[in-house]
């Protein structure tokens, strides 16, 4: 059975939901407003940036959306881990929406989240592939262990929501994923979930299921990161607590110049490289041979990495 695009119900989609977290987060940081850019891809398509810097709560915030499309490359349908029909000439289209959020205070956490939809198409236009994709994490800077746990349990809820499968399985593929393999498998954060690949079909769902899903994916932050900043943003913090995070942030570099498929994927499609490096932070830092004493909040911190039951 032919399956047709959906490509024009996805962009409506990430452009409503882009809109509703950008209003959640100018709520959030009690600032002012975010700035915003649109740019359009020489290749097709375009998005819309929006960055809020040096923000009341947040020092830096990034929430982007695009939609573009083109010829789907062999090197680009193989850094996607997806086959093509061979000898038949494929195009591609993407839209979704991507943030990073870059507290000021070194006690609140930062917080990551993305949801995609991706297709392709043979040159009749007929769908030859489709899927979603997304997820969020968390990457503290302080060993509050009930950052994590209010974290993972209202992403076990949402998850349970739509199928009982799914937070186990995101939740080892986000372990799993965030990983600084070149640093001995070292974490960059606490986790989430994240899913790729997400089909019709998957789990017995069909398109408006997985659809419910990511878009409840995409909206989760209001329960599951909103409380967080409101309990931990007049904590106090000193001299120590702002280095560690800057070294943390230097980890968090490391992982998306390095691995990130999203950073990988806007810079081999040509997209515009303010918005695909976005998610940097303003300052970061980087010690030589960092050691840190046993019993000190930052060996703490860096043992609450490793992969854990956070529902337990």
């Amino acid at each position: 059975m032919r399956q047709a695009s959906y490509r024009a119900e996805a962009t409506a989609w990430i452009a409503a939901l882009h809109d509703d977290v950008t209003a959640f987060f100018t709520e959030l940081d009690g600032g002012s407003r975010f700035r915003e850019d649109r740019w359009e891809r020489p290749g097709g398509g375009g998005g819309v940036t929006r960055v809020r810097a040096d923000g009341v709560t947040f020092e830096k915030a990034g929430i982007n959306r695009s939609a573009v499309d083109g010829v789907a490359t062999p090197a680009m349908l193989a850094k996607l881990h997806v086959e093509a029909p061979a000898g038949v000439p494929v195009r591609f289209f993407a839209t979704g929406m991507s943030l990073v959020i870059h507290p000021r205070s070194p006690r609140v956490p930062t917080v990551h989240l993305n949801v995609r939809y991706f297709e392709l198409t043979g040159p009749d236009d007929e769908v030859v592939d489709a899927w979603f994709g997304g997820g969020t994490d968390l990457t503290p800077y302080h060993p509050a262990a009930g950052d994590a746990v209010h974290f993972h349990r209202t992403l076990a809820d949402l998850c349970a929501r739509h199928h009982p499968g799914f937070y186990p399985r995101f939740k080892r593929w986000c372990d799993d994923y965030f990983v600084n393999t070149h640093r001995g498998d070292e974490r960059r954060g606490v986790g989430g979930i994240f899913f790729d690949h997400l089909r019709p079909g998957d789990e017995g769902l069909d398109r408006a299921a997985l659809h419910a899903f990511a878009d409840a994916v995409g909206r989760v932050l209001r329960e599951a990161y909103g409380p967080i900043v409101a309990r931990t943003r007049e904590l106090p913090w000193g001299e120590r607590e702002r280095r560690f995070q800057l070294i943390r942030r230097g980890r968090y570099v490391e992982f998306n110049l390095v691995h990130d498929r999203g950073t990988i994927f806007g810079l081999q499609t040509g997209a515009r490289i303010e918005s695909v490096l976005m998610s940097l932070p303003p300052l970061a830092a980087w010690d030589y041979l960092d050691e840190y004493a046993p019993g000190s909040f930052e060996a703490e911190l860096i043992e609450k990495l490793r992969p854990r039951d956070w529902l337990a």
